[in-house]
């Protein structure tokens, strides 16, 4: 458990506040933020939610991040390379997590995607690069024996 416990914080951490710093300096709050991630549970009616609405977004982001992290450990277990060419894979598993979030899980939640502008795709898939994937990788590879 720890490597999952331990990858899902510090993605979860680290990736969170890539995503305060990097809307922060365009203006939106710390509540905005959190209530556009609880938005994929309540709809447009998460803006309206305040606080709760908020510290949901906030559970809602530990909860992937955790899961995100479970799914790496798992992958571990049958392929090895994952552990040791662990920076490497952490990268790419980054590139896969944010294709899946941004093309997968958004429209199945009904926020639509779109076409962003390329600075804000960059942005995204190198956070997820260094603060979702490496983290994680990491962790199982600090916390795992190979298998």
């Amino acid at each position: 458990m720890r490597p999952i416990f331990w990858g899902g914080l510090w993605c979860g951490v680290l990736d969170i506040t890539a995503a305060l710093a990097t809307w922060g300096v365009r203006g939106v709050s710390p509540v905005r933020i959190l209530q556009s991630i609880a938005r994929g549970v309540l709809g447009p009616a998460a803006f309206q939610g305040g606080l709760p609405a908020a510290a949901l977004g906030l559970c809602l982001h530990l909860v992937i991040a955790f899961t995100a992290a479970a799914v790496y450990y798992a992958a571990s277990r049958v392929l090895p390379i994952l552990v040791r060419y662990a920076a490497a894979c952490g990268v790419a598993y980054g590139v896969v997590v944010y294709l899946v979030m941004y093309h997968v899980v958004l429209p199945l939640v009904g926020i639509p995607f779109g076409h962003p502008p390329a600075w804000s795709t960059l942005v995204a898939a190198v956070t997820h690069m260094l603060c979702v994937g490496l983290p994680i990788a990491l962790a199982v590879r600090r916390y795992s024996a190979f298998p």
